[in-house]
């Protein structure tokens, strides 16, 4: 099978209308508001959600399933388009409404709508909810990006969150946080089957034999999503602050790149896979349109700048990279990428013509050296990393987010691993998971081989999120954990560690 045949035709063969899309995204003033039909009560049981906030405008989100776990993918919703209004407002009593509209929910996306709500105020936090029918939502709470003279900026970090694994206390504890974004780094959601008695580590929960297998058309996908996203705590965490996303692998396959499964799909099939997975990810996710899949094909690398204090570059290590090294010489090879030519042409560029004090690069897997046998993070792209640490040091305050491993690392980057005493150019924050691996423990047998190396100046295996703060002067940042999650979501967060990196001198200074 031609595997370019699939590329040009998914668009067509999926269902999908340029006109579905974009009335997903705004309805035109002359469409009906009324429903066909009654909505069903509960239909927004999956809640709401913000996101690709820029100075004057951001990306609602909110998916009508009544029945969220309805095994057909569909969270109990008849086959029509529901026409979905929204209110933007200054106020969380919707006092001073400034903006209002109409979407139009599809069955072909799952009953997903994506507002762009535009001219906004910038750095303004606004309130937010909608109504289908005679249903009306709950609320959220979003902000715009400042622009200009920016003077703080606060932002969370999160990934890799197995629901089956254990409760999100450390969403709990976010909800709580006045927080500017949330930037998520990853495995949203898991493909893997869930087992009693094998994964299902959650007490007290079970789930039907359709969540037993590993996930692979389209309808079980977004029932992963609404599996997922059915936890108060993740709601929660959504309703509070507007989220940038990128994917890792599962939000495909374990350890995928490309278009190649380590799992003896071929090529011309595994993209059927991934086609299906990345239109899961845009419909259950509050991307603007520019993400929109074609096909097996989306561009998720994206940037934000936030005034003049912080530039934020969203990266995709999986959808390009050079496939698994065959052996030393090829993981050496100076023309291996992660993130493909086009997108290292694009961050480069935007990192050193950056007018930003801090420049922040949130991506999949861990950039620091750790060793040669990791080949699924940047360890098997030396090559790559060295371009990147290259153009790291004609940057301003570079700061690296990661996620991927469930472990919290804080480092600093060195201009050459193999040199400890070459220059730091920058910091890498690596968050812990929400949930993925279950309780965790402050330390464990992997702990050596990272605190071996000098650059690392923190290790730890519980579960939790990174918060930190930018100002012109500084970024403070703060591990945050929490000492179980698979009996209950009560357990209670603490800081284990918290570091402060000067601004024009890049390092971890404990706190």
């Amino acid at each position: 099978m031609d595997a370019e045949l699939p590329r040009r035709s998914f668009l067509q063969l999926s269902g999908l209308s340029a006109a579905t899309v974009a009335f997903g995204v705004a309805a035109p003033a002359s469409a009906d508001a009324t429903p066909r039909r009654p909505v069903p009560d509960g239909a927004f049981a999956l809640g709401v959600a913000s996101g690709d906030p820029t100075a004057d405008s951001v990306v609602l989100w909110t998916r009508l399933a009544p029945r969220p776990l309805a095994v057909d993918g569909h969270g109990g919703m008849p086959p029509d388009d529901v026409p979905v209004r929204y209110e933007v407002a200054e106020d969380e009593r919707f006092h001073k409404v400034v903006r209002t509209g109409t979407a139009i929910a599809s069955p072909e996306l799952a009953h997903a709508v994506h507002p762009e709500v535009r001219g906004l105020k910038p750095g303004r936090e606004y309130f937010y909810r909608f109504r289908a029918g005679t249903v009306i939502s709950p609320v959220g709470r979003t902000k715009t990006l400042p622009a200009g003279r920016a003077t703080r900026f606060s932002y969370a970090l999160a990934s890799c969150q197995a629901w089956y694994h254990g409760y999100f206390a450390a969403y709990r504890d976010l909800a709580r946080r006045d927080v500017d974004a949330v930037v998520f780094l990853g495995d949203y959601v898991y493909e893997y089957g869930i087992v009693a008695g094998g994964n299902l580590w959650r007490q007290g929960v079970s789930v039907g034999p359709e969540h037993g297998v590993e996930i692979e058309t389209l309808e079980q996908y977004r029932l992963r999503y609404a599996l997922f996203k059915t936890d108060p705590d993740l709601q929660a965490a959504h309703a509070a602050a507007p989220w940038l996303h990128i994917w890792d692998d599962h939000e495909v396959q374990n350890n995928y790149g490309a278009d190649n499964s380590l799992y003896g799909i071929p090529p011309e099939l595994f993209v059927h896979r991934r086609a299906v997975a990345y239109r899961a990810f845009y419909e259950n996710l509050p991307l603007s349109l520019r993400s929109l899949p074609s096909g097996p094909d989306s561009q998720v690398y994206r940037r934000f700048d936030v005034g003049d204090l912080a530039r934020i570059n969203l990266l995709d290590t999986r959808q390009y990279r050079d496939p698994v090294p065959v052996d030393e010489a090829d993981r050496l090879a100076e023309q291996r990428t992660i993130m493909g030519a086009a997108q290292e042409r694009w961050l480069y560029d935007g990192l050193t013509r950056s007018r930003a004090t801090w420049n922040l690069v949130a991506n999949g897997v861990v950039v620091i050296a750790v060793s040669d046998d990791r080949i699924e993070q940047w360890d098997g792209y030396p090559a790559n990393r060295r371009r990147l640490l290259d153009a790291f040091g004609r940057t301003s305050n570079p700061v690296v987010l990661t996620g991927d491993i469930h472990r919290h690392v804080a480092a600093e980057l060195k201009a050459d691993f193999a040199d400890p005493a070459s220059r730091t150019v920058g910091v890498e924050l690596v968050c812990s998971s929400i949930g993925s691996d279950g309780d965790g423990a402050d330390t464990d047998a992997y702990a050596k081989d990272w605190l071996g190396h000098p650059y690392v100046k923190l290790y730890n295996a519980r579960r939790g999120y990174v918060h930190a703060t930018l100002t012109p002067h500084e970024m403070t940042s703060e591990f945050v954990t929490v000492p179980y999650i698979e009996a209950d979501a009560n357990a209670a967060a603490t800081t284990v560690a918290r570091f402060r990196t000067p601004a024009g001198a890049p390092r971890l200074e404990a706190l």
